[in-house]
């Protein structure tokens, strides 16, 4: 039996909005919906994986998904959630965007289904040949100025500005709604919560400019428990090409999420059914020191957005950093200890002081700063509560570069669960 698509995202706890009318479509016939993504950047970030996984789910629930990649969209900026306006990229950037997050797209939706295989448009195919005076008089004649004020989107910039640009956003969202709906039989949009007030504007030009009916559902934003922005890292975002997040760290970062977060990522991320889900959670509320659901939520979207060997990986080098044994750590490669440090935990040193050699207290409590001052780093030195590359430090130890694995790497852990590295260059 097909399961039903608002059923499923109300119990994975995703819906926020949905527009009278639309779980009596979806529960009828097969729907054609889309989602817009934008082509900010050249990866899509863990943040956006919340709307892919909407057309997983949505595309599993028997409906044919589209993801629109805005090339048009793009060159202008959406206001919606900001508070500044966005800096204007090059044509070349965004189709060099585009063309990245076309291939990230394709790993996670069938292309090859049948009736419901996925497809990718690009709304600059609609847009670059549409005048400006067309879109006035086609479009623009069709929403007042008073409906365009309304939305949340204008309203948390009056006072701070907003210009033209941004002001027509919803107008070109919008029409994007109404070219699906009209060439390619889109009945639904798609998006998260802050995207309401741009797909209603769709759903009234629809009704406006064709008498036609088109319909819109909205999912959750997800933030994390105390309330800060889900995807982020202290190390910036967390994103989905390995290039610029290493799987190392992707894994990490899933695998490290709070109790209060994780059994909400793992329903939207997981493509488990609900009894299953269910049942991990409540062998997760009996032994919440085990952390089944954070590592259940590690392995399977590492698998997905990577590959599963990719996962091993992340697995092993897990396994050796947090591991006893130096020489589990000597086997990784130079790239693989680079792409397990992000940028706030590793530290560079002059190779020239390990030529002339170095004692602890000077290496972590200064050059490499990993403590605040030497008398930090010498009281914990005594205490024991240093080692590098895994052997416990003494006061009297002075590293030479023979010390240096790869010629330059120290591993330096402080307490039980802090790792640093200092590169010698």
């Amino acid at each position: 039996m097909t399961k039903k698509f608002i059923d499923e995202l109300r119990w994975r706890n995703m819906l926020h909005d949905i527009m009278p009318g639309t779980e009596d479509l979806l529960n009828k016939e097969i729907v054609t919906g889309y989602i817009g993504f934008d082509p900010t950047a050249d990866s899509l970030g863990i943040g956006n994986m919340v709307q892919v996984m909407t057309l997983v789910h949505f595309q599993r629930c028997g409906h044919k998904p589209i993801a629109l990649i805005g090339g048009a969209t793009g060159r202008v900026g959406d206001p919606s959630g900001k508070t500044v306006e966005r800096s204007f990229l090059s044509v070349e950037e965004i189709q060099y965007n585009l063309d990245c997050q076309k291939k990230q797209l394709e790993k996670f939706l069938d292309f090859n289904s049948g009736n419901n295989s996925a497809e990718i448009v690009n709304n600059y195919d609609w847009f670059k040949d549409f005048s400006f005076l067309d879109f006035i008089r086609d479009v623009g004649k069709h929403i007042s100025i008073n409906y365009m004020l309304a939305k949340d989107s204008v309203q948390n910039r009056l006072e701070t500005g907003m210009s033209f640009t941004e002001f027509t956003y919803q107008l070109i969202q919008g029409y994007d709604f109404y070219w699906l709906w009209k060439n390619k039989n889109v009945k639904l949009q798609l998006g998260g919560s802050d995207q309401w007030g741009n797909i209603v504007t769709g759903t009234e030009l629809i009704r406006r400019k064709d008498a036609g009916e088109a319909f819109a559902v909205t999912t959750q934003l997800i933030k994390k428990a105390d309330g800060s922005k889900f995807g982020k890292s202290e190390g910036g975002n967390i994103w989905l090409d390995a290039k610029k997040t290493s799987v190392y760290k992707f894994y990490q970062f899933m695998l490290n999420v709070s109790d209060g977060d994780a059994p909400n990522l793992f329903r939207i991320f997981s493509l488990k059914d609900k009894e299953e889900i269910e049942a991990l959670e409540k062998q997760h509320n009996e032994a919440p020191h085990l952390r089944l659901v954070q590592k259940a939520l590690a392995e399977e979207v590492t698998a997905r957005v990577h590959s599963p060997e990719a996962l091993t990986r992340a697995q092993e080098t897990t396994a050796i950093l947090f591991g006893s044994s130096f020489e589990d750590f000597k086997k990784l490669s130079a790239e693989e200890i680079e792409d397990a440090f992000d940028v706030d935990i590793t530290f560079k040193v002059s190779k020239t002081f390990f030529d002339e050699g170095i004692d602890a207290v000077s290496l972590v409590g200064e050059k490499a700063a990993i403590f605040p001052s030497k008398g930090e780093a010498k009281k914990t030195i005594q205490g024991n509560g240093v080692s590098v590359n895994k052997e416990k430090l003494s006061l009297e130890k002075k590293f030479s570069s023979a010390d240096l694995l790869h010629g330059k790497y120290l591993l330096v852990q402080k307490g039980k669960k802090n790792y640093y590295l200092i590169i010698a260059e």
